[in-house]
């Protein structure tokens, strides 16, 4: 009897050991990581499928995952209605959907459907980010807790940053366009914490310089100290958490000759190195963490003033930062030095974010094909995986699936 029990404890453990909710954007911290291990490397249309279900219209958001759960973003008619839906894990049926409605201008861009902020969830609440449409709150069965009314986003590619929930606050990157801030508010009512002002917005009107932050915040603690690090045009800044007073700022995001300024990448942290990448051809540079102030003479370890145009985020693995870059290539960096170790061509363009897990690196490609590379100074890609549908997405994982939204379906892939 004893040896039977250890068998059976033997054979169920991993399932319940490895098994982790994908809650927000880049998943549990915000950084790419994921601990599922036994994740499949191979599939297709018809291989390694478990569900697929299809969605009523293109989108860009990430699904997130708690428990049983997925949440995903969806906007509808043009953006007139915006809308948060709860998928089965188990099936993809639907749960529940809860729709809004908004008739006031808001511009975007073709590449960009509304409602491409992703959700977060805290396992007692989801919180959406539908752009002019406002900041709304449901729990787990789709009743509304509270919303906020927070004016008009106005930028001509939309809007893209996520909400993200630490301890009892929800952070938002209110922008891009001419109103442009960082929010904190109450998880529970909704009730604003802080805000913190970002001057120098623009609309991105032709004629003018391009401006602007689609950048969600990172919260880390570094040093005992935790730390709301936000990337805005030009400059990284840390902020702290519970009372939104600015802690430190680093130059060095703007162009050295064009005054376009834009970021789209989350900022990658740990407690040796911070990263930050612009968008549009702009700089990428590193920082050692501490100090207050401007520390850009102190603390920054590298500047590359001009690089590939970027959008996905990347990953810090030990010693090396790997990235993926729009045109459909991948690099491999020493953030010691900044040296580029590797520079390679995946394929197609790329809007999706790396992620790691299972000792493998994943990302989707814009015309659907997952590729699988391994997180080393040498490159080798361990597999290719096409579904043939437009993705502008990044994967999430959870208890050992790969879910991958298209601009048809939202797929359930394991083995």
């Amino acid at each position: 009897m004893r040896y039977s029990s250890i068998v059976v404890a033997l054979i169920v453990t991993p399932c319940l050991v490895f098994a982790d909710n994908w809650p927000a954007w880049r998943g549990p911290n915000g950084n790419g990581y994921c601990k599922e291990t036994g994740l499949p490397t191979k599939w297709s249309p018809t291989e390694n499928v478990l569900w697929k279900v299809p969605l009523p219209d293109e989108g860009n958001s990430t699904p997130v995952i708690w428990k049983d759960r997925i949440f995903l973003t969806q906007a509808t008619e043009k953006g007139k209605k915006r809308s948060t839906i709860c998928f089965s894990t188990k099936d993809g049926s639907k749960l529940w959907e809860q729709t809004v409605e908004y008739s006031g201008k808001e511009p975007t861009h073709v590449t960009n459907p509304f409602c491409s902020a992703s959700p977060v969830t805290d396992g007692e609440r989801v919180v959406v980010f539908h752009g002019s449409a406002g900041l709304f709150c449901y729990d787990l069965e789709g009743k509304k807790l509270w919303s906020r009314e927070l004016g008009n986003c106005f930028h001509i590619w939309g809007t893209g940053s996520s909400p993200v929930i630490w301890k009892e606050s929800v952070f938002l990157n209110f922008g891009p366009g001419e109103r442009t801030f960082l929010l904190a508010v109450n998880k529970k009512d909704g009730k604003d914490l802080w805000k913190v002002e970002e001057p120098g917005g623009k609309e991105g009107k032709t004629g003018e310089d391009w401006i602007g932050s689609w950048s969600t915040p990172l919260v880390s603690t570094i040093n005992g100290r935790e730390e709301l690090i936000q990337c805005w045009p030009g400059i990284v800044k840390a902020y702290d958490p519970e009372k939104g007073t600015l802690l430190w700022f680093c130059k060095g995001l703007e162009k050295d000759k064009a005054k376009d300024r834009l970021i789209y990448t989350t900022p990658l942290v740990t407690s040796e190195v911070i990263v930050a990448m612009a968008g549009f051809g702009g700089p990428a540079i590193a920082l050692k963490p501490g100090e207050k102030g401007d520390v850009t003479d102190t603390n920054r370890l590298w500047r590359h003033p001009a690089n590939p145009q970027r959008i996905g985020s990347g990953v810090l693995i030990g010693d090396h930062i790997f990235m993926v870059n729009e045109p459909g290539t991948a690099q491999c960096i020493e953030w010691k030095t900044g040296k580029v170790i590797w520079n390679e061509r995946l394929g197609g363009g790329i809007w999706g974010s790396f992620v790691y897990a299972d000792g493998r690196l994943y990302v989707t490609a814009l015309d659907g094909e997952t590729i699988i590379l391994a997180p080393e100074p040498k490159f080798e890609v361990i597999a290719r995986n096409k579904l043939g549908e437009r993705t502008l997405s990044s994967l999430a994982i959870s208890d050992q699936r790969l879910y991958i939204r298209t601009f048809k379906h939202l797929w359930c892939i394991g083995k």
